[in-house]
């Protein structure tokens, strides 16, 4: 008995390896993201540039107009100094006619009964082993007996009482000098006087001028001892 068997064919897919198609598209995905990767550097760089562009523009207009508004202070300030300079300079002529005339007449009823009176910045010039020292005064009120040397400022400083000290100081001296023993006060007039100011003007023996309506008064407080220079 032949038996016959009958061998049965069984049917496979044929494995696909990598194709001439396969690769080729692995180098365009490759490509396209390598340009996309190019592409976005580029953008960020371009966004980079763009920032900054804005960044130096904007610090080159800040510091345009910090030098224009440098340039527009300086003129202000060269504005104020010679305001400044007009009002110092008048203050010679207010020290000659408004204010000397009341002094004078304040103090003669004090009792010095000044006979000689000097205004507009009087210099004194001092020198000492060949250093030359100057002091100018608004007003110098002189008799046989004593000088006043007055110093005018709209509103006093502390300052302005050291440097009148220092002017009295090289006056005692230059009179010194020419045998001049005469007795030497100093005063400070002012048309706004701080209450401080006039305190410590007081407490360094300086006669205190203030304003009173269209005239002067000298404030002589009680027990107030003049220095002499």
């Amino acid at each position: 008995m032949t038996t016959s068997t009958t061998a049965s064919t069984e049917t496979r897919e044929p494995e696909m390896g990598l194709t001439f198609e396969k690769v080729w598209a692995m180098f365009r995905e490759s490509d396209r993201r390598m340009r996309e990767s190019r592409e976005e550097a580029d953008r960020r760089m371009e966004e980079a540039d763009r920032k900054m562009r804005e960044s130096r523009e904007k610090t080159d207009r800040m510091i345009q107009e910090v030098a224009r508004q440098m340039k527009e202070t300086d003129r202000k300030m060269k504005e104020t100094d010679e305001q400044l300079g007009r009002l110092g300079n008048r203050f010679g002529e207010l020290a000659e006619h408004l204010v000397a005339p009341n002094i004078v007449k304040k103090f003669n009823a004090l009792g010095f009964h000044f006979s000689d009176i000097s205004t507009g910045l009087r210099k004194i010039i001092l020198d000492e082993s060949g250093v030359q020292k100057i002091a100018e005064f608004d007003i110098l009120m002189e008799n046989d007996d004593s000088i006043v040397g007055v110093e005018v400022k709209a509103k006093p400083s502390e300052r302005d009482i050291e440097n009148h000290a220092r002017r009295l100081e090289i006056l005692r001296r230059h009179r010194d000098k020419k045998n001049d023993k005469r007795k030497i006060h100093g005063a400070l007039a002012g048309a706004i006087m701080p209450d401080s100011v006039k305190k410590t003007a007081i407490g360094e023996g300086m006669y205190v001028i203030t304003q009173s309506g269209d005239t002067v008064k000298i404030d002589v407080p009680e027990g107030f001892v003049p220095k002499t220079w």
